[in-house]
């Protein structure tokens, strides 16, 4: 009975034991809970996304910039943000924005940046304000918005935009947008030359009415982009150069809705090469004069003609004939 007896102390000591363990665990988790309880939630949730964008905003570009603040509304949803201060034509600041996954890009065009806005004042002067906002977007969608439409065609490699012009006044909102995958369609000279050809609209903004025709200011805007670069004719329009050697030349002035068409890297060439032979055969400062006159208003033939004759001393027929003989000359 003894065995027994000793038995049963033991097991109710082992459970008297147990009892109190439990309870202790108990009062020490309920006290540990607690405590997480009166702990700020910044302590126990990641940072919020935009939280983050935040810190990286800053960049080398000063985060009270209000051009920065502008474009952050529109891309911080996309996420992060890298934004870089250019010192561009006379002293100037322009902005390079975009996201960590673009940061290639953005440092090809922060790069190029300076050396785009010098070519454009070679051409067309230092009259306007030689200081732009360049974002590279990560997204379609992205760059969409950006850009202000409600999509936009794959083939599309970057847009300039601005709000519509108030005549008499300075271009606002302007900047040029970049899509996704302008870095993997083109190499840095391919982005090199598509900032100047952007850089080039915006510049000459203050003077190109909407309707302009698109011969004059897509032509210009490559014109500037491809000047000084070394560029050979077969480089810059090697569909038009077949054509040349066929004998299958353009037999007018590109028209604007071809510039939209299955064959639009073809009258981009054409357009470009009217603007390359006027600054040729007269000089380039004919060009830019002809660009302001042309530029200023929707045109027809018939106002091309007059203009043509104002600038150049020759007629709308005699114009494009002769540009068509400079066509051949270009691709023996």
């Amino acid at each position: 009975m003894s065995d027994l007896r000793r038995l049963r102390a033991w097991w109710s000591a082992r459970r008297r034991f147990e009892f109190c363990l439990t309870v202790a665990m108990v009062i020490t988790l309920t006290g540990f809970c607690g405590a997480l309880v009166m702990l700020p939630n910044s302590a126990l949730l990641p940072k919020p996304h935009a939280a983050q964008a935040t810190a990286d905003a800053v960049g080398q570009a000063p985060a009270t910039d209000p051009r920065l603040a502008e474009v952050r509304r529109s891309i911080e949803p996309f996420g992060p943000i890298v934004a870089r201060q250019v010192t561009t034509g006379d002293g100037q600041q322009s902005l390079v924005v975009g996201h960590p996954a673009q940061r290639i890009e953005i440092d090809v065009l922060e790069r190029e940046l300076p050396a785009a806005t010098t070519a454009v004042n070679d051409v067309w002067g230092t009259d306007w304000a030689q200081a732009t906002t360049v974002v590279v977007a990560s997204s379609p969608s992205e760059f969409a918005g950006l850009v202000h439409a409600g999509s936009m065609s794959a083939e599309v490699a970057a847009a300039s935009v601005a709000d519509p012009l108030i005549p008499g006044t300075r271009p606002t909102g302007q900047r040029i947008v970049f899509s996704p995958d302008a870095g993997r369609r083109l190499d840095p000279e391919g982005l090199r030359t598509l900032l100047r050809h952007e850089l080039t609209h915006i510049a000459t903004r203050a003077e190109t009415r909407d309707g302009a025709p698109l011969w004059m200011l897509e032509g210009f805007a490559d014109y500037t982009a491809h000047r000084g670069q070394g560029h050979r004719f077969a480089d810059i329009a090697p569909t038009l150069t077949v054509q040349a050697r066929l004998h299958e030349l353009p037999g007018d002035l590109p028209a604007d809705p071809d510039f939209t068409g299955r064959n639009a890297a073809g009258i981009y060439e054409q357009a470009w090469s009217v603007c390359a032979y006027i600054a040729d055969k007269y000089d380039q400062s004919r060009l830019v004069e002809l660009y302001r006159q042309i530029a200023a208003a929707r045109q027809t033939p018939a106002t091309e003609d007059q203009i043509l004759h104002t600038v150049l001393g020759t007629s709308r027929a005699d114009f494009v004939a002769d540009w068509r003989n400079w066509l051949t000359t270009q691709t023996v």
